[in-house]
Formats: structure tokens, C-alpha cells, sequence
């Protein structure tokens, strides 16, 4: 049996910018930025989230990359390895999105589905943002080095040239700065 649709959220990172604080936990619009993020991605199944567990409103698969702290990239490959083998397609979002939605989610799909020699689809706001996407997961397996630790997430997923999605309003905004911070809370 194949898993039509799963998805890897991404949610560890050190948040120095902010501080050190647990940034995922921190509330925008009445959720943490990880519930949002996980409401993002409600309709795949399974959900592995790559980071420290912590306690969320739906069912979530736990994993860490490794060694823990190894960058987003390693998060992805971590991320990847707790799949079914049966999963065709995966999004891949990091958790610090909040303006990102199931809408933003289906769009990326329709994307994928829509051009049939597709490997992906990327949130674009003129720069990819590649931490926002739908992939074919055989496509990122084959994509993924032997040593993700510490590599940019681009040089591994630019050349699998995907569908660029622009990006609606404010989805392509995560949250790195207080600024940032601020800024998703007006919006809210």
C-alpha cells in the first residue's frame, strides 16, 4: 500500500536570534508556531516532526537528526529516514511558518500533480524558500548527501529544479527575530 501524502515538519534549531528560547513554542494568532505548523500539514499522514518532543495537538511521529543541532538539511534526511517506505510524497516544512496554511500545503501538492515531470513544488517570494515544499520522496532520497550535517538546504534541492508557487500574502515569512516576531503577531 502506498501513503499518498506525509509530511516532515521541522522543528528544532537553537533560535539564537531570539534569544535561545524554545521559538516553536512561542504563540502567534492563539497557537505556538509549531501547532500552526502542524495544523499546515493536517491531512498527511503520518506527520514526523524532527526536533525535541514536545506536547501538540495531533498525532506526531518524534525524530532527531543526528547529531541534534545538525541543520535543517539533517532534519530533512532525519526527517525522510522515519517514512514508510510505501510514502510517494512528503511535505517539508519548517515550523517556524506561521503565515503557512493547509491552503498553502494543497496548493504546493496541486503544483507537484500538475506538472507530471515534477519532483517538487517551492514557496517562492522571489527568493525559494525551500523549507516550505511538496516533494516525490524517491526524488529527495536520491537528492539527500552522505553527510547532510552542516550543508545549505539549496545545494541539495536547487538541483532537483522544482515548481516555484508563489507565495500569497505572507506565507513565505517565517520567524528568526523579534522583528519577526512582532510582525506575524500584527498580521495575526
Amino acid at each position: 500500500m502506498t501513503v499518498a501524502f506525509a509530511a516532515v515538519v521541522l522543528a528544532g534549531g537553537s533560535a539564537r536570534r531570539l534569544g535561545g528560547v524554545d521559538k516553536l513554542l512561542l504563540p502567534v494568532a492563539g497557537r505556538t508556531l509549531l501547532q500552526s505548523a502542524l495544523d499546515a500539514v493536517s491531512g498527511a499522514d503520518p506527520v514526523v516532526a524532527v526536533g525535541p518532543p514536545r506536547a501538540v495537538d495531533a498525532p506526531v511521529v518524534w525524530t532527531r537528526e543526528d547529531p541534534p543541532g545538525g541543520g535543517p538539511l539533517a532534519g530533512i534526511d532525519a526527517g525522510l529516514r522515519a517514512l514508510p517506505a510505501t510514502t510517494s510524497l512528503v511535505a517539508v516544512l519548517a515550523g517556524d511558518h506561521p503565515d503557512v496554511t493547509a491552503t498553502t500545503v494543497a496548493r504546493l501538492r496541486a503544483a507537484v500533480a500538475d506538472a507530471p515531470r515534477a519532483v517538487g513544488a517551492v514557496l517562492t517570494d522571489g527568493v525559494p524558500q525551500w523549507l516550505v515544499g511538496v516533494w516525490r520522496v524517491d526524488a529527495l532520497l536520491r537528492a539527500m548527501p552522505s553527510q547532510p550535517v552542516g550543508l545549505p538546504v539549496r545545494s541539495a534541492l536547487a538541483p532537483l529544479d522544482p515548481v516555484l508557487v508563489p507565495a500569497t500574502g505572507f506565507e513565505a515569512s517565517d520567524v528568526d527575530t523579534p522583528r519577526d516576531l512582532r510582525d506575524a503577531r500584527t498580521r495575526a
